[in-house]
């Protein structure tokens, strides 16, 4: 079985294939200052508790845009389960040509995210990775062509909390109408119709500047909310970062 680590700021999505089936997915909390040992335990645990036996686990790969966490999960692997993982970088084959300015700039979860698309649907397609930024990631039959970034959903709802004196701190979910009746329904209005607001205004533009439409699909831990608000998102894939991950993977297998 393949073990996979979509390594993010926020998050660490994690998923088991077993051949071409992803059998399990788990999500955890990122923590730079946690070492191999920690993850380690978490992570045994839940193996147990799906009844997949750590002994299966043959290879692994991963995408981190936290780089101390590199080294954590290089060790990790290492040591128990006796792997050098495939890390996604620069160097690797990712079957995406990188058509910017600096390509090795471009965040490894941006590059999965390419290879997935690229592999699941017909060019042009616009990725839109709900987490912590906003990204959205741009593919053409020519390859990788660049991206928009922007604030992420939570912490422009912590900003509001944590750099006003009076806002408060607001569950991020649907209010009943647009105009807010109270402080809270305001909050959660301009967060949740303002951000499916951003995703339409900006896939309108990369539509524009590519001439013709693209596929949209969104994915990451706040693609689900939105994209009930916004016609403009055509499909939710979850898994998308772990798809493309594993892809690159086979690419580069010896």
């Amino acid at each position: 079985m393949l073990l996979v680590f979509d390594i993010a700021n926020t998050n660490i999505k994690i998923g088991m294939f077993e051949g071409d089936k992803l059998k399990a997915t788990w999500r955890i909390s990122t923590g730079v200052q946690r070492m191999a040992d920690e993850y380690a335990v978490i992570l045994l645990n839940l193996l147990r508790h799906q009844g997949i036996d750590s002994k299966d686990i043959k290879e692994g790969a991963m995408s981190c845009v936290v780089p101390p966490l590199v080294t954590t999960f290089n060790d990790l692997f290492e040591r128990y389960f006796k792997i050098k993982p495939l890390v996604v970088g620069p160097g690797i084959k990712t079957g995406v040509r990188i058509r910017i300015d600096d390509p090795r700039s471009v965040g490894a979860d941006l590059i999965a995210n390419a290879a997935a698309a690229m592999t699941l649907y017909k060019p042009p397609i616009i990725v839109v990775a709900l987490g912590t930024a906003t990204a959205f990631a741009i593919v053409s039959r020519d390859g990788y062509l660049g991206g928009v970034i922007a604030p992420g959903l939570g912490i422009s709802a912590e900003a509001l909390y944590t750099r006003t004196a009076a806002l408060p701190r607001v569950e991020l979910a649907k209010p009943k109408k647009a105009i807010g009746s109270n402080t809270q329904a305001a909050m959660q209005s301009g967060l949740i119709f303002g951000w499916a607001g951003l995703i339409e205004g900006i896939v309108n533009r990369i539509h524009k500047e590519l001439g013709e439409k693209a596929t949209v699909v969104a994915t990451g831990g706040y693609a689900g909310i939105i994209a009930k608000e916004t016609k403009a998102i055509d499909e939710v894939n979850p898994h998308l970062t772990l798809i493309g991950i594993k892809a690159i993977h086979d690419m580069n297998r010896e």
